[in-house]
């Protein structure tokens, strides 16, 4: 019986999945935390001119610092995968024996008979490439991570908090009055928030109306606090 088992598949979906949870770290905070700046600022200036640059300074801060995370976070994947992938290189060259019986025990939970599991065995320690990344999938539950994974990270988060964090700026540039470019920021962003956040909830699987409405709550009260403490403090 000749038994192959591929480990070259990668689930296109995935990397789909990586995209899109990209874009939903950076454009969730893009959207709050200007808005929450925009918000304090209308409170406490009455020029639409200092928002604008506070602004924008904020997303061109705000884009880096979160676009970093996602790099590091993507390099530290990818670093663990390495490390692990040459440690099960080792284990194979030095405790060939262990790694087999480690193989059958995958095969002996998926409830074949001890024929067929000696025999997907030896299938499999022919090739020891082959080998170690059946373990590193099947053993350590690792998938081999794009290489440009960090880099596309960290530009998919900046972009989308860039984005998100000109929605509720962008009236300020049309409208003089601070307090008034607010009430339409307000409207457009929390409509935004709400749209986002049931997306989102669609895309986790929680009830998008609730979802919705918790991320357009968490928005409207960070910009709510923000404008409060700015009034507090005015003099």
């Amino acid at each position: 019986m000749n038994v192959q088992v591929n480990t070259d598949h990668t689930e296109e979906h995935l990397e789909s999945a990586e995209w899109l949870r990209d874009v939903v770290i950076g454009m969730s905070d893009g959207l709050t935390v200007p808005f929450a700046l925009a918000a304090g600022l209308s409170g406490a200036v009455q020029s639409t001119g200092i928002i604008i640059i506070a602004g924008i300074a904020e997303i061109a801060a705000g884009s880096i610092a979160m676009g970093l995370g996602g790099y590091l976070a993507g390099k530290t994947e990818i670093d663990h995968y390495n490390s692990e992938l040459k440690r099960e290189h080792e284990e194979v060259e030095l405790v060939p024996e262990k790694e087999k019986e480690e193989v059958r025990g995958f095969f002996e939970n998926l409830g074949l008979s001890k024929e067929v599991q000696d025999k997907a065995v030896e299938e499999i320690a022919r090739d020891k490439q082959k080998w170690v990344d059946f373990m590193m999938k099947h053993e350590l539950g690792l998938d081999k991570p794009d290489p440009g994974r960090a880099a596309k990270s960290a530009l998919n988060i900046g972009l989308s908090y860039v984005i998100g964090g000109l929605v509720p700026l962008s009236p300020y540039f049309f409208i003089d009055t601070p307090v008034e470019a607010l009430k339409i920021s307000s409207i457009v962003t929390l409509i935004c928030l709400f749209a986002f956040g049931y997306f989102k909830s669609r895309m986790t699987g929680v009830a998008p109306l609730a979802g919705a409405l918790k991320v357009m709550l968490i928005g409207a009260a960070a910009a709510s606090a923000a404008f409060g403490v700015a009034k507090i403090f005015e003099r």
